[in-house]
């Protein structure tokens, strides 16, 4: 999507939601699942609503408002409609959470979540009520009944479920060190901490599992967050706060503030203070922020960095060409925020080759050769190997035919047809938990068939062993891109791979900002493109067209390709974030870096995920569409300080 900003979700309830996602989608599709789940599979003028259907869809909102009165009045309307399951679930949900999302310990709901979960045992929406009512049980600290459904709990992706699951083994005695080794491995990010995860923290220093510099290091994650609530729920609140808060909004004030005082507070507090400043001078690209790291680094206590201020010390130093800071710095990291991301592997090896110990370089690389990621592609060509396309497995047709009659995958088709696209893919997904890759295989081509697209996608990538990646890289339109991009000279591969990445080839797929279509264009971008080609006919409701769109989509890409000298790690970042920050990001480097120190670097979570999964696309559509061996090295070029100078494009 061109020129989106990454808001925060701050509602309780909605972090919650972004939890369930986990398994709406795979990890490679959660930011096309969070952009798209309004999106629908046709036109809105083409999708003819029911009253009872448009009755259902206003149920929905109401349950996602925690609405428990209005819920009730529209599901007792509903009660001959064909998804019973889904409006009981909507009903009773609402009765479980208040306004703000915080679970009710006191609902009377005990019965009818009893009853639904019998009665549909097995289903992926009883998983998500029983998600739900262990929130509800673990606020009561019922103990039984949450252990109980816990070991029910198939999906198990709620951290805050995880860490009532820990109180409950805390209340029964379990030794507090292993918990609380336990509890460091899933308390990584406090978007996700809801009630449950302080209370743990608490329990857990009071018993001495945790040193009070730890419990102030959780407290510190949710004021880097600008989580003040949660942040002062900790029994020991980070004595640097206001020097984070201070870092939050000026890291250049808050470097030189703390530098005239650093001496004045223990060298805990200092290693912290240094850290959350370096972390925020880092995001701004400010090469202060190895002063401030390096400041940190003398002292030790690696341990009390958070977990985002462990990965953009990394990103710092690789900025700088420092390599011993980065192997030293993934050497401290925590083990599970080192596990979490394949780059601290793959820059593990980089350094290790750099300080010349080539053969552990090599041994690191070794682990990510066989991943079909970013990091893969890059070891691969690190160890002198191709970038390939694995042998393909075609469907087996009588596989094909059970999943076309599969009725969990009608049912998600059902939910797509009337707008209700999260909710189709929690079904979808959910039938393919247990099966085979051959099975994964035929139901791919059962989704790419009927035009699912998005969803012959996400299947297809679920592949270990044996794989088809004609459906994980698809290439439907080719009768209309191909022509377009070849008028004006645009890598039709690039254009498949920033497609995949935008919208998963849903046709008018929709982002929160007003993006639209299969190249996610920005109305005003669409006008701008317009009256540059010619089009002088052009009206933004066009935009679902999908030759309109695939055309002003492409000519804009191939604008910022121009106007950032060709590179395609510069133009991708500038398709999503707009043209004016990779110009930024360019002028601040200290020095010529490579393209993939380059994408690691880009301060926005979304764009460097989105420049590292459009480049990586782009090699596999090379490698299926032709006989030549892709370089993704060599798309990601060096990238060298340049002067910012402003442009027109949108």
């Amino acid at each position: 999507m061109l020129q989106r900003k990454t808001t925060k979700l701050i509602n309780k309830h909605l972090l919650l939601s972004l939890v369930l996602v986990a398994f709406a989608s795979t990890s490679a599709d959660l930011s096309h699942a969070q952009k798209n789940q309004a999106s629908t599979k046709k036109k809105s003028s083409d999708i003819s609503l029911t009253s009872d259907d448009r009755m259902f869809l206003e149920l929905r909102e109401a349950s996602k408002n925690n609405d428990a009165t209005k819920a009730k009045n529209l599901g007792q309307k509903l009660s001959s409609y064909d998804v019973a399951d889904y409006v009981t679930y909507f009903q009773i949900k609402p009765r479980l959470f208040d306004k703000s999302g915080v679970a009710i310990a006191e609902t009377n709901a005990d019965d009818a979540v009893d009853q639904f979960l019998k009665k549909y045992a097995g289903t992926a929406l009883a998983d998500r009520l029983r998600n739900d009512w262990l929130l509800v049980l673990g606020k009561r600290k019922d103990w039984s009944n949450f252990d109980r459904e816990y070991a029910q709990f198939v999906l198990n992706d709620d951290t805050q479920v995880k860490c009532y699951a820990l109180q409950s083994r805390f209340a029964k005695g379990e030794p507090v060190n292993a918990l609380a080794s336990e509890a460091r491995n899933i308390l990584l990010d406090s978007r996700y901490f809801g009630d449950a995860c302080p209370d743990l923290v608490n329990s857990i220093y009071k018993a001495n599992g945790f040193s009070k510099y730890e419990v102030a290091t959780f407290s510190r994650m949710a004021i880097e967050n600008n989580f003040e609530t949660l942040a002062n729920r900790f029994d020991v609140p980070d004595p640097m706060a206001d020097v984070v808060r201070s870092a939050r909004k000026s890291p250049e004030a808050a470097f030189r503030d703390f530098d005239k005082k650093s001496w004045r507070t223990s060298k805990e507090n200092t290693v912290s203070a240094w850290g959350s400043i370096g972390q925020y001078l880092a995001k701004k690209l400010d090469p202060n922020a190895m002063k401030a790291f390096k400041l940190q680094h003398e002292l030790g206590h690696h341990q009390l960095l958070t977990p985002e201020t462990q990965e953009w010390k990394v990103r710092a130093a690789l900025r700088e060409g420092d390599w011993r800071m980065v192997k030293e710095t993934i050497d401290h990291m925590t083990p599970s925020v080192r596990k979490r991301d394949p780059a601290w592997t793959y820059w593990y090896a980089r350094a290790q080759k750099e300080l010349g110990d080539e053969s552990l370089a090599k041994e690191s690389w070794q682990a990510l050769v066989d991943q079909y990621h970013f990091y893969g592609q890059l070891a691969r060509e690190d160890l002198g190997m191709k970038i390939y396309v694995p042998k393909r497995v075609a469907a087996d047709e009588s596989l094909v035919k059970q999943a076309s009659s599969n009725k969990a995958f009608a049912r998600a088709v059902r939910f797509y047809d009337i707008g209700m696209r999260f909710e189709g893919n929690r079904e979808w997904n959910w039938e393919l938990r247990s099966l085979s890759d051959k099975q994964l295989i035929a139901v791919a081509e059962h989704a790419k068939r009927i035009g699912l697209y998005d969803r012959a996608v996400n299947t297809a990538d679920r592949t270990k062993l044996e794989h088809d990646f004609s459906l994980r890289y698809p290439t439907p339109f080719k009768e209309s891109l191909t022509p377009i991009a070849g008028s004006i000279g645009l890598d039709t591969n690039w254009a498949y791979g920033l497609i995949r990445q935008e919208s998963r080839f849903i046709m008018n797929a929709r982002s929160h900002v007003g993006a639209s279509g299969l190249m996610q264009v920005m109305p005003a971008t669409a006008k701008y493109v317009a009256k540059k080609i010619g089009m002088n006919s052009f009206k933004p409701s066009q935009l679902d067209d999908m030759k309109v769109n695939l055309t002003l989509g492409s000519n804009y890409l191939n604008m910022v390709l121009q106007d950032l000298d060709g590179s395609w790690a510069l133009a991708s970042a500038a398709y999503n974030a707009g043209p004016g920050r990779p110009k930024m990001w360019r002028e601040k480097l200290p020095r010529a870096v490579e393209g993939a120190i380059f994408a690691e670097t880009i301060p926005f979570n979304e764009t460097r995920g989105y420049v590292k999964n459009v480049l990586a696309n782009a090699s596999y559509y090379t490698a299926l569409s032709s006989n030549k061996t892709p370089s993704l090295k060599q798309n990601l070029g060096m990238v060298s300080p340049k002067a910012s100078v402003l442009s027109e494009l949108p």
